[in-house]
């Protein structure tokens, strides 16, 4: 069986886009976790979501990966580009929907 590192590392590498978050895109069960959502939506950016709160070992194992200590945690194509105040602070200033665009990762929405 692959390592808690294994499994995030997959995760991280096998998607352009991964949200680790608490609930699912259909149902947040956070608002720091639901405004990174809506965020990605607005954009039309296709992601995958992963719930911490389904395994612990991901929920703790996430934290250490990225050496950040909150959750939601959004990766670009392998790289940590931050939590919900890094994600909004970038959405709002018009660099989120840049980073995906030098990420060659589609949008619909630009800011």
């Amino acid at each position: 069986m692959a390592s808690i590192h294994e499994q995030i590392e997959k995760e991280v590498t096998g998607n352009d886009v991964v949200l680790f978050m608490k609930g699912t895109p259909q149902f947040p069960m956070c608002g720091f976790s639901s405004q990174v959502v809506q965020i990605l939506d607005y954009l039309g950016v296709d992601y995958r979501g992963v719930n911490v709160l389904d395994d612990e070992g991901i929920r703790n194992g996430i934290k250490e990966y990225s050496n950040w200590p909150t959750i939601p945690q959004l990766y670009v194509k392998g790289e940590f580009v931050g939590g919900c105040d890094i994600v909004r602070e970038m959405f709002q200033a018009g660099e989120l929907a840049e980073h995906f665009k030098e990420a060659g990762v589609p949008t619909t929405q630009t800011a």
